[in-house]
């Protein structure tokens, strides 16, 4: 069984996910800014265990490492889950307040957890960092610019990391959402977006089939991942930009 860290995990993709681990028998630690939501957290589901991090804070995130090394020597699991989205009109001076916020959520805070805990990871016999981009990195939604870019930063990032990793024992997986129904854009009740139970539901069987991936990639997502191969990504782009089928 695994020692898994979740930054980012106290709602949606991130919370589910840390179940469904914990079902499995693993130990999960699921980081997040607010203290009354981690209590909660911990109440609701015992044996979860919790930690304050705010992921766009370098000083948070090596203090949350130093705790997470005090009291789970075992770690050998870091899923960077955390991340915003938000819309951007890139005519407006406001815009560029929103692409701060997101770089400094959506990219640099992975960077600077694998930064802090990769040292940690490669003593451990065996070892996983996840890192979760979208269906986004592949083919952007206009409206949401800087989250898609980043997102497409985080893809390359892991693509590099996994090269640079690949003599070691610490292997790198890239979870890539689709759309799911989560508070993320508000798309709790999107019936374009794919509910979260069933989501997590085929994640949890890739997984299992293939621990070795170094994609994970719903049936769902496919659409928009593989748009370039299959000669679709105008099509696709369209439809995202609100355009109608052809």
């Amino acid at each position: 069984m695994d020692t898994v860290f979740i930054p980012g995990a106290t709602s949606g993709i991130g919370l589910g996910l840390a179940l469904r681990l914990q079902a499995k028998g693993n130990t999960v630690i699921v980081g997040g800014r607010r203290t009354e939501l981690l209590e909660r957290i911990a109440a609701e589901h015992p044996g979860i265990a919790t930690v304050v991090i705010d992921t766009s804070d370098p000083a948070s995130i090596v203090a949350a490492r130093d705790q997470v090394a005090e009291r789970f020597p075992a770690l050998d699991t870091l899923v960077t889950m955390a991340g915003i989205m938000e819309v951007e009109d890139l005519r407006e001076a406001a815009s560029l307040d929103v692409a701060e916020r997101t770089v400094q959520v959506n990219l640099l805070g992975p960077i600077r957890l694998v930064n802090a805990f990769l040292p940690g990871l490669l003593e451990q016999p065996r070892a996983t960092i996840m890192t979760v981009t979208s269906g986004l990195a592949y083919l952007p939604l206009p409206i949401t610019p800087t989250y898609n870019a980043t997102k497409a930063a985080v893809h390359s990032y892991t693509e590099s990391l996994r090269v640079q990793l690949s003599d070691s024992k610490v292997h790198v997986v890239e979870l890539v959402p689709p759309a799911v129904r989560t508070a993320l854009m508000n798309q709790q009740e999107s019936e374009i977006a794919m509910p979260l139970e069933d989501f997590l539901d085929e994640v949890m069987s890739l997984l299992e089939a293939d621990p070795a991936a170094g994609q994970i990639l719903v049936e769902r997502v496919k659409w928009q991942r593989n748009a370039v191969a299959e000669g679709r990504y105008a099509e696709v782009l369209g439809v995202l930009s609100g355009r109608p089928r052809s």
